[in-house]
């Protein structure tokens, strides 16, 4: 599953749905939590069970849940009964407990998918993200938040006034980034709230991938584009990571080569086929 873009939709505007499927990403989250007042929550789970139902297309349809320590979950789930999403989002996740415990109560509501953890937005969370490679639990990849742990731990603000975010928060997102790669499973860079700064956005979504991150949480259909141009290697990276292949292909017993003028070794050759893999094409 190619996870690029992932755009949030609240599960109570089914009227967006088939506009957010057209707009290039590739998952959508709709969602059953924050976005949606309490008063909305049945109809919400409705019409994101009928979308289920319903031919999807292309687009992968993910699910955010209420936190498991509510009702609204258990309620979320009696309405997901039978259904396959192609994963469920985890808010308010706590490590290999969460999701294994949401892996229990997936099974018994007859719901196959794997799990997408919204790992840092509790204080707890962010000492067990080494946990997640443990876990012995399907995962659709680990990604992260940037607003509800300062309001967890009562700080101003997680970002710094030209959008940068500030030290604690810039040590909670290297801890997911690692989290997810030593899951072996896709890190998912957080959204952009500014969703009409294009300029901003394309540069948060440029750093994540040069971070190491394979994909990004999108508010808007505006932004898919550009999240998706930020996380496909261009023609030039595609043709170097050829070249690096193709190079050690040749000689599979060399340890290091020459490729464009720069000595390459195993780590190249691994970052090669990566490249190629987010390019769509096999290394």
């Amino acid at each position: 599953m190619r996870l690029r873009s992932l755009l949030f939709v609240p599960g109570d505007r089914p009227e967006r749905f088939d506009k957010a499927a057209a707009s290039g990403a590739d998952a959508l989250i709709l969602d059953l939590e924050d976005s949606v007042a309490a008063s909305a929550k049945d109809s919400a789970r409705a019409a994101v069970a009928a979308r289920l139902r319903a031919v999807r297309g292309d687009v992968a349809v993910f699910v955010r849940i209420n936190p498991l320590d509510t009702d609204l979950s258990v309620a979320d789930l009696g309405a997901l009964h039978g259904l396959a999403p192609d994963a469920i989002v985890l808010p308010k996740a706590e490590g290999a407990v969460s999701v294994r415990l949401l892996a229990e109560r997936l099974a018994a509501a007859g719901v196959d998918s794997p799990i997408l953890p919204i790992a840092t937005e509790t204080p707890a969370a962010i000492f067990q993200l080494g946990s997640y490679a443990g876990a012995g639990v399907r995962l659709a990849g680990l990604t992260w938040g940037a607003e509800d742990l300062p309001a967890a731990i009562g700080a101003a603000k997680s970002r710094d006034d030209d959008g940068r975010y500030t030290p604690p928060y810039e040590m909670v997102r290297s801890l997911a980034l690692f989290g997810a790669h030593a899951a072996g499973v896709p890190a998912i860079e957080t959204v952009y709230p500014a969703f009409r700064d294009d300029v901003g956005l394309a540069a948060y979504a440029r750093r994540a991938a040069r971070d190491g991150f394979t994909g990004m949480m999108a508010i808007h259909p505006a932004q898919v584009a550009t999240i998706n141009a930020a996380f496909t290697p261009d023609a030039a990276q595609v043709a170097h990571a050829r070249a690096i292949v193709a190079a050690f292909a040749a000689q599979p017993d060399a340890g290091a080569l020459q490729v464009d003028g720069r000595m390459v070794d195993a780590p190249h050759l691994k970052q090669a086929r990566a490249i190629l893999d987010r390019a769509g094409e096999a290394p």
